[in-house]
């Protein structure tokens, strides 16, 4: 398999039940992949660009794993391509580093899939939400490779034991999901 390099953006990864068992269950079945925990790294949101720079030039597939948070990544996520994907680095006339690197985004939602339809409280489906990844893609020259996504994951929807193993099981599965689609590319 390629060098695939895992960003988690989840702000708090320990109080996670989904994103941290998608974490941990890709961490078991991919264990050559590289997986760098934000939240762990940065918590002072201090992204060292050079260091994360070097992560992405040894990479040859991209997975941004993160819950939405507000329709998108969590600050955390926004703030590690803020900082990484410099003009000159990942675009620009010097800025080819990032070229066809292939990039996944995997993701989950508090919100059950309902929401996300144009009849729903959101008002747009869940890929309405995803044309910044892939104008992103489009300027660094990036290959956009699809996402995997799980709904309905949320913090409160972990009112019992029940609940919980549920979420673990869905959670399980989208990791499946996106080993997958990471075995295709």
């Amino acid at each position: 398999m390629k060098n695939i390099l895992i960003i988690s953006g989840h702000t708090n990864l320990a109080a996670s039940v989904a994103n941290k068992t998608i974490l941990d269950t890709l961490s078991k079945h991919l264990p050559e992949a590289e997986i760098v925990k934000l939240d762990e790294l940065y918590p002072d949101f201090r992204i060292d660009a050079e260091t994360e720079q070097q992560k992405l030039l040894k990479a040859d597939i991209i997975v941004l794993q993160f819950p939405v948070f507000w329709y998108s990544a969590p600050s955390i996520l926004e703030r590690w391509m803020e900082v990484t994907f410099q003009h000159g680095f990942s675009h620009g006339s010097t800025g080819d580093k990032l070229k066809n690197k292939k990039l996944v985004l995997s993701f989950t939602t508090g919100a059950p899939e309902a929401m996300y339809t144009h009849e729903g409280q959101a008002g747009y489906t869940i890929d309405e939400f995803l044309p910044c990844y892939k104008a992103t893609c489009r300027l660094t020259r990036m290959i956009y490779c699809g996402c995997v996504h799980t709904y309905g994951v949320s913090y409160g929807n972990r009112t019992s034991p029940q609940l919980i193993e549920q979420q673990k099981t869905l959670s399980v599965e989208h990791a499946e999901r996106l080993i997958g689609l990471l075995e295709t590319l």
